[in-house]
Parts: structure tokens; C-alpha cells; sequence
């Protein structure tokens, strides 16, 4: 509905400029068109971008690279962009994250190894740093200047500037570097370490400003944040389920348990969920199970969230993110789902016609070659 009402009223603005060139009131320069008026107005043209590998280092999954796939034209592939992030062996080494900076018009690929960073425009390496401690999920700040990058499960995050890749600062909670959001008002960043039962808050500005949220019943994994960072929802080890905590008090506020199933053996992470992603507007929250092969849904208008629906996957999933105006989900398994109706539409293949399965993917919107707009690898709420 939102995308319809913007490109009716971008119908409507383009016809009053019309109407000013024609009548004269705007004198239009000889070297443009007065169809050239439409271009600053379009609705800008939406691409998921998918690294892989993003399952581990499975080239089975879908290959090597970057996949570029026109969301509004069916999820149908466009290209494949080749990437570097090789091992010390020469192999393509497992992708940890996916992030992009508007201010750099580039997009970040961390590796265990190291951190690519790819020009949008010209697809080409801007420049790649290896990390001695190896590279885990990454976030950028809403301005696009910095990056946090984690270590690969060890005690440090690398504050690094956007543009150049070089190390600005280390912070180091000691808490096994794992997951990270910079929070949407540019002001705090969120450090999950799989080895804690607690969340480190940095204040951006002055990181040695930091509390915690916790502790959960278990080490943290995949967690999210609302728009408003008031409430974190968190996955922990050995809970089909999810908890919780409160950002503001740092108390932890509910645990949920996903009733009507039972956990299982999984294949990868060595926790029943390893997934969790707020819709856009936050009234959902989606769950992985991967023992189960499910997503499971819950009404997140009440509080705590209620279970109202699940969806059956082709395979185990170990991610969850969505659009940036949340009419598409994505899970790692590959599939793309109508967020309305809760229907699988199509799965994401490779230019092999091969199904694609990765926990790196990210949406990017561009006017012309320019990137005005992007999402986040993370399911992060949007309500601000």
C-alpha cells in the first residue's frame, strides 16, 4: 500500500512539473528532456543483495560472490558480482555479515578472515583488510562513516572508519564476538557475545560509556532491537523460543517458549533457535526452529508476543530478515515470503538456476547508479 501511494504521488508531482514546462514557468535547460524530470522523482528500483557463502563456507548453497536480485521484478537474479574473502588455503572463506554505507556508496563482506568492501557503482575491491583475530558480524552507523566489527568469537570489536578500513578504536567486553547492531539513532551499538548471558550497550560517542542488559536465562545469540531501542528480543542457547530484555532498565522482561514443539539435533549453531527478526513496523516478530523446519510467527501487538502462525522451510533455518517496508521475508533457506499472506513465493536461485540458502543478505535501493536507501542484514523494528 505504501509503495502504491508513493508512486501516485510521484505521478502527481511529475505531472505539476510537466505542466510548469510546458507552460513556461520553468524554463527547461536544451541539453535535458522534459521526460529527464521524472528521473529525481522515480520510485527507486530495489535489489536484495545475497554474499555467499553464507552458510558456513558451502559452496553448494549457491557458489561464491555476490547475488543481485530485482525485487520488484520477482526476485528475478541480475547479476553475479565476484568478491574476494579468501581462506589462507585459497578457498572462499565462510561470510560472517553484510552491511552498506550510502555515505561510501559501498557494501561490506565480513569473512572469519577478513573485511571486503566493494564499490556499488563500479562492483569493483576498494580495498580488503585481514584481521589477525578474524572478522564476525558487522553493522555500520546510520551515517555510513564507521563500522563495528567483531572479532571471530574472541574479546574485541574493531571500531574502523568506513572509507578507509582503518582501526580506530578496540573495545573488548571479553564476551566472544558475535553479532552486532548500531542502533538506528546513531547514538548506542549493541554487542552480543556468544559467551555471555549479557548484552554490552556502547554509547557511540564515548565508548567507555557501556552497560548491560541481562543476564538471560542462557548465552545470547541472534538477537533485534525496536526502532525506538527500547526493547531487545533475544535467541539463547537451549531455548526453542526467545526472551525479552528491557534496554532502557537492563532487565530481563519475558521468556517464551514456542509451545506445541519440541526441540531436536540441528545441523549448525547448536541452539534450537538461531534466528529472530521484528517486521518493519514491529506488529510481528518471526522465529526461527530449525529442528522443525519452521518460522514461527507471533502477534507482537501484545506483550509478551503471542504465537499465531508457522510456516514450513525446505531446509533448517538459521536467519531471518526482511524488506526494508516488510512485504517480503527472508530466511536463510532461500525462500522469499509474502509477509501478508504468509506464502511462499519463489526461492532464490543462482545463475546456475542452483537454490540459494545464505544469513548474509541485505536489501539496497538505487535512483539511477546512485544508492539512496538501504535495509539491514538484521530483522531490526522500524517504529521510531
Amino acid at each position: 500500500m505504501l509503495r502504491s501511494l508513493l508512486k501516485f504521488e510521484i505521478m502527481i508531482v511529475n505531472f505539476i512539473i510537466l505542466q510548469f514546462l510546458i507552460r513556461g514557468f520553468i524554463p527547461a535547460p536544451a541539453e535535458i528532456s522534459i521526460n529527464h524530470f521524472s528521473t529525481p522523482f522515480a520510485t527507486p528500483q530495489r535489489y536484495l543483495y545475497v554474499a555467499l557463502p553464507g552458510i558456513r563456507n558451502y559452496l553448494e548453497y549457491g557458489g561464491h560472490g555476490l547475488l543481485v536480485f530485482d525485487i520488484d521484478k520477482g526476485h528475478k537474479l541480475v547479476k553475479h558480482i565476484p568478491t574476494q574473502g579468501l581462506a589462507p588455503d585459497g578457498k572462499p572463506s565462510n561470510v560472517k555479515g553484510i552491511a552498506v554505507s550510502l555515505a561510501t556508496q559501498c557494501v561490506y563482506i565480513s569473512t572469519v578472515h577478513n573485511l571486503q568492501c566493494i564499490h556499488l557503482q563500479t562492483e569493483k575491491l576498494v580495498w580488503e583488510k585481514k584481521f589477525e583475530k578474524g572478522c564476525d558480524r558487522l553493522s555500520v552507523s546510520p551515517d555510513g562513516k564507521e563500522i563495528y566489527v567483531p572479532s571471530f568469537e574472541k574479546e574485541d570489536w574493531y571500531v574502523i572508519d568506513a572509507a578507509t578500513g582503518v582501526i580506530k578504536q578496540v573495545i573488548s567486553p571479553g564476551s566472544g564476538a558475535h553479532n552486532t547492531i548500531y542502533g538506528l539513532n546513531g547514538k548506542e551499538v549493541y554487542l552480543e557475545g556468544l559467551r555471555s548471558p549479557n548484552l554490552t550497550i556502547v554509547d557511540a560517542q564515548n565508548t567507555a560509556k557501556q552497560r548491560i542488559v541481562g543476564p538471560f536465562s542462557n548465552n545470547i545469540r541472534p538477537f533485534t532491537v525496536n526502532g525506538k531501542q527500547s526493547l531487545v528480543y533475544v535467541n539463547i542457547n537451549d531455548l526453542l523460543g526467545f526472551e525479552i530484555g528491557d534496554l532502557k532498565t537492563g532487565v530481563k522482561l519475558h521468556s517464551i517458549k514456542v509451545e506445541g514443539f519440541e526441540k531436536g539435533p540441528v545441523k549448525r549453531h547448536g541452539c534450537p533457535s538461531h534466528g529472530i527478526a521484528l517486521t518493519p513496523d514491529e506488529k510481528e516478530l518471526w522465529l526461527a526452529d530449525a529442528y522443525n523446519q519452521k518460522i514461527h510467527v507471533y502477534d507482537n501487538t501484545v506483550m509478551p508476543p503471542v504465537l499465531k502462525q508457522s510456516i514450513t522451510l525446505r531446509d533448517q533455518p538459521g536467519w531471518i530478515t526482511f524488506s526494508k517496508e516488510g512485504d517480503y521475508a527472508y530466511p536463510s533457506t532461500g525462500e522469499v515470503i509474502d509477509t501478508r499472506t504468509k506464502k511462499i513465493l519463489s526461492i532464490l536461485q543462482n545463475q546456475h538456476g542452483i537454490p540459494v540458502q545464505s544469513e548474509k543478505m541485505i536489501e539496497i535501493d538505487f535512483r539511477g547508479k546512485q544508492a539512496v536507501d538501504a535495509g539491514d542484514q538484521f530483522g531490526i523494528g522500524r517504529v521510531l
